[in-house]
């Protein structure tokens, strides 16, 4: 499930690391570049408790490779945020001008992308790797017990834990006893954690900066999962603008930065986490349509101040809002996805319901979108034929309706 590509150069400029990596798209699920050995100029690696800098000075699409995807996965492979709502597989290519996207799947759409890359990271040390995987292993095999939220959110596995099933190991040659040894333990990229990692953070483009912990000398960096843009939560799981790329870094070590900037939250000193600094460019749009969620699931009932939940329903009162102007529920799930939306934790104290929103930017259509008096407009602009490239769904897991829709 991981892939790395090949460092393009390197040198070395003071107490930074300048280096450019090409990404390229292939079919597995996430590309990356990487392990990079940083050093300082005085050739000391970066030592565990240091802070890594990371700066992000150029990125984009590789030239003559000006396209990308958003897909959802099948129910049965690991489905997405939605994935009892939305079990079969779908896809949608977009096409760059520029600084925009738009696709002949999902059309009368186009906006500017904030490129990024989803994974940034450190490695981390033997001790660290044991403690994730003895958390998520917990998690995969006890957690339909005793995980209530696990009746809402039908995303599966509950956690991705080591194996040899879609391992890429760069130089390291396939069946030997070093590359099984690897696989059986080496963490999957899947989740964000102590060292970064996949944190799909749209906003982590030109002039970003990111303090990762290190945990291992050298720290052993790695970064890639190229996106032209992505929505907050990248809720198809697949599902920002996946695309081929280059991207280009500063780094610099900030000696013992760990215990000067970063406060443990759990029982070790690993237990910590990055820090970003965001950069100054990224799309601008005055008006926003807003949708609102609360934790109650689509069977009516309560859920305790659970973000998650809220989430859920402002994501499926968007999708159902926006597919009454002639898309179908569909697009509007893989667009929600991929574009400059803004999702937000608005309330986490208000007894017992969280608060969540959408805020999706209303410039990205050709036509309006916001309420009217009267009908919502029917004519034949309206009408999209073409549609998301989807596959039939032949699996047995049990799918969610909302039932007031089917009123």
């Amino acid at each position: 499930m991981e892939r790395f590509s090949e460092l393009k150069w390197w040198i070395l400029v003071g107490v930074e690391l300048r280096m450019t990596a090409l990404l390229r798209m292939s079919n597995m699920l996430i590309n990356l570049f990487g392990p990079i050995r940083v050093l300082d100029k005085e050739g000391i690696p970066a030592k565990p408790g240091d802070l890594l800098a990371v700066e992000i000075c150029n990125l984009g699409p590789l030239p003559g490779d000006e396209w990308g995807y958003t897909a959802t996965f099948d129910r049965e492979n690991g489905g997405g945020f939605l994935t009892d709502h939305f079990p079969c597989a779908t896809k949608a290519i977009w096409y760059f001008e520029g600084i925009y996207a738009y696709s002949p799947h999902i059309p009368g759409v186009r906006f500017p992308g904030l490129t990024h890359p989803g994974i940034i990271g450190t490695a981390p040390s033997m001790e660290l790797l044991n403690i994730w995987n003895e958390r998520e292993r917990e998690v995969e095999e006890n957690g339909h017990k005793s995980l209530k939220l696990c009746e809402v959110l039908h995303s599966r596995p509950l956690a991705n834990l080591p194996s040899t099933k879609g391992c890429h190991l760069g130089k390291i040659k396939k069946g030997t006893a070093e590359w099984e040894k690897i696989a059986k333990e080496a963490a999957r990229t899947i989740p964000g954690r102590e060292n970064g990692g996949n944190c799909d953070i749209k906003n982590l483009s030109r002039g970003s900066k990111t303090y990762l912990p290190v945990f291992v000398e050298g720290a052993n960096l790695s970064t890639g999962d190229m996106h032209f843009s992505q929505g907050d939560g990248e809720v198809s799981f697949c599902g920002a603008i996946e695309m081929s790329g280059f991207l280009e870094l500063k780094c610099e070590i900030i000696r013992g930065g760990m215990k000067r900037y970063l406060t443990p939250m759990g029982p070790t000193p690993l237990h910590v986490n990055p820090i970003f600094e965001i950069g100054p460019v990224e799309p601008r749009f005055s008006e926003w349509l807003v949708f609102e969620g609360i934790s109650v699931d689509e069977s009516g009932r309560q859920h305790f101040l659970d973000a998650s939940v809220a989430y859920k329903r402002a994501v499926l009162n968007a999708i159902d809002y926006l597919s009454k102007f002639g898309y179908s529920k569909e697009q509007i799930y893989l667009l929600l996805s991929c574009c400059p939306c803004e999702g937000r934790i608005s309330g986490i104290v208000d007894s017992p319901n969280a608060l969540a929103t959408l805020a999706i930017p209303t410039a990205i259509f050709d036509q309006d979108i916001r309420p009217k008096t009267g009908k919502v407009p029917v004519g034949p602009r309206l009408v999209r034929k073409p549609d998301v490239l989807r596959c039939t769904y032949d699996g047995n897991l049990p799918t969610t309706k909302n039932p007031a829709a089917l009123m």
